[in-house]
């Protein structure tokens, strides 16, 4: 316990520590926008430049947090009498000094570097459907992440190390019993709904102008509530949302052939910018105005996707607008569109296409593969067929190209190994808080019927959003549902939401 004496210098100290952490705070934002511009708008040429400045910046963030100052700091802070949200502070700062200072600066600016000059190759292995062209930078990759959690904790799973870089807070053991839960209560469901005489989908069926998608899109982010005063809709290949509370972008992509999925991609990346612009403004710049990890950010962007954006009352509620951007929806019913939305269909290759269900098999797949290729028990060059493989065994279905394959994603040209499993973590957590919710509020559907989201909006914001990273994500869960984090809600909603849909009881 701190003396007095002690005591009387924790206010000064916390002050310094606050500074010099929204100072990192600073440099990383500024590089998330370079990132965001390097996917969004940057000229095709720019990479070499731009690969250097992230460097930079990645290293500078790194030599700031790993300062001995921010350490002397924490440890005149760890025994001291702070309230909960200066303790919270510390304990999120010590975590991520921890880990860096265990990581040498050169690595750093190496991996900053070697990701950044990945993105352009992997742009072009897809575009040519090439996985070979991408294999050594992917190798480089796989040999730099595992060197990165070797200095982390060298007697580790390495995997763990780095799934953890994601979701500190739920340890990979949890991770892997959801997902062996999902394999083994949704692999029956899909099968049942495949053996079902009920067929849906074909209200979407057409092509649908580029333009006037993006009308809709904007469309459906004035109805959902987005702030256009802290942000903006791009398009980009691979749809994704970035920013701070102050400053929270969207991006979505348009196939004429495929208006529900811009529709449902951009309501995804909606619910990730609405959890940024909900974090507080006054704890920008500390753990405090950030969100908490990547379970809990897929949780938002899961929940206004699938609970309300496929739920039949969105679509009585959307569907004259969409019919009014495009005439040919006229005749489709409400029910018709949210059966579209809800179609299954187990012989999809590409994970951003899939439907609700077979979705977590997508991320099963990866998960498998990318903690064998940390591991080294599977090579590189070996990953297209180990894919297709697995596809063909979970699926059904064998990609055609390494386009369609191992290639279709963006995240290991990040470096970003561990990051899958937060998307089924992050479905599974979306249905236990929709359901607290609904206990909470009321009828939420009778509000999403008649374009209301306010009063959901403010549960969140009021039972996740402001609370930034204050608690961990067990801590949050069960504040805000009453309950551990658990499978529980999702396997009961989508057992009787697709049940009905199929007529399985029937």
């Amino acid at each position: 316990m701190a003396t007095k004496q002690e005591s009387a210098s924790v206010p000064d100290a916390y002050a310094e520590l606050e500074s010099r952490v929204e100072r990192i705070a600073n440099i990383t934002a500024g590089a998330g926008v370079l990132r965001w511009d390097q996917e969004v708008m940057m000229p095709e040429g720019g990479t070499p430049a731009r690969a250097k400045q992230l460097s930079t910046l990645s290293s500078l963030s790194h030599e700031e947090l790993t300062d001995p100052e921010i350490g002397e700091l924490l440890d005149e802070l760890e025994d001291a009498e702070l309230d909960d949200d200066r303790a919270a502070v510390v304990r999120e700062i010590r975590r991520k000094h921890d880990r860096a200072t265990s990581v040498p600066t050169e690595l750093v600016e190496e991996i900053s570097e070697a990701t950044t000059n990945a993105h352009p190759v992997w742009t072009e292995a897809k575009e040519a459907a090439d996985f070979e062209t991408f294999a050594p930078t992917l190798e480089n990759l796989v040999e730099l992440k595992r060197e990165y959690a070797a200095h982390i904790d060298p007697d580790a799973d390495p995997y763990a190390v780095l799934f953890a870089e994601y979701e500190p807070y739920l340890d990979l053991e949890t991770a892997e019993r959801v997902l062996e839960r999902l394999r083994d209560e949704l692999v029956p469901l899909i099968d049942a709904i495949a053996d079902s005489d009920v067929e849906l989908g074909g209200a979407f069926d057409g092509e649908f102008d580029a333009d006037r998608q993006e009308e809709l899109s904007r469309d459906v982010l004035d109805a959902l509530g987005y702030d256009w005063d802290r942000g903006r809709l791009d398009t980009a290949p691979h749809p994704f949302s970035t920013g701070t509370q102050f400053d929270a972008r969207v991006t979505t992509r348009f196939d004429e052939e495929d208006l529900l999925g811009s529709i449902t991609s951009t309501v995804h990346e909606f619910g990730h910018a609405n959890y940024t612009l909900g974090l507080p403004d006054e704890g920008y710049g500390t753990p405090l105005g950030e969100s908490r990890d990547l379970t809990v950010h897929e949780s938002q962007s899961r929940l206004w996707e699938n609970h309300v954006g496929r739920s039949e009352a969105f679509w009585e509620f959307f569907l004259p607008t969409a019919a009014e951007r495009f005439p040919a929806l006229a005749d489709v019913s409400p029910r018709a569109a949210y059966e579209a939305a809800n179609q299954v269909y187990d012989d999809n290759v590409i994970r951003t296409e899939a439907d609700e269900l077979t979705y977590h098999m997508h991320i099963i797949v990866r998960f498998e593969i990318e903690r064998e290729l940390i591991s080294g028990d599977l090579d590189v060059e070996d990953v297209p067929q180990v894919w297709n493989d697995k596809y063909e065994e979970y699926l059904g279905v064998r990609p055609e190209t390494d386009a369609e394959g191992a290639l279709q994603d963006i995240h290991w040209s990040h470096g970003s190994f561990g990051y899958f499993p937060t998307y089924s973590l992050g479905s599974v957590l979306a249905a236990q808080l929709y359901a607290a919710a609904e206990d909470e509020v009321g009828d939420v559907d009778a509000q999403v019927r008649q374009g209301e989201f306010d009063d959901l909006n403010g549960w969140l914001r009021e039972n996740v959003h402001r609370h930034g990273a204050k608690y961990t994500t067990p801590d949050l869960v069960e504040r805000a549902t009453g309950e551990p984090y658990s499978a529980d809600a999702f396997i009961d909603y989508a057992t009787e939401k697709y049940g009905r849909l199929y007529d399985l009881d029937g």
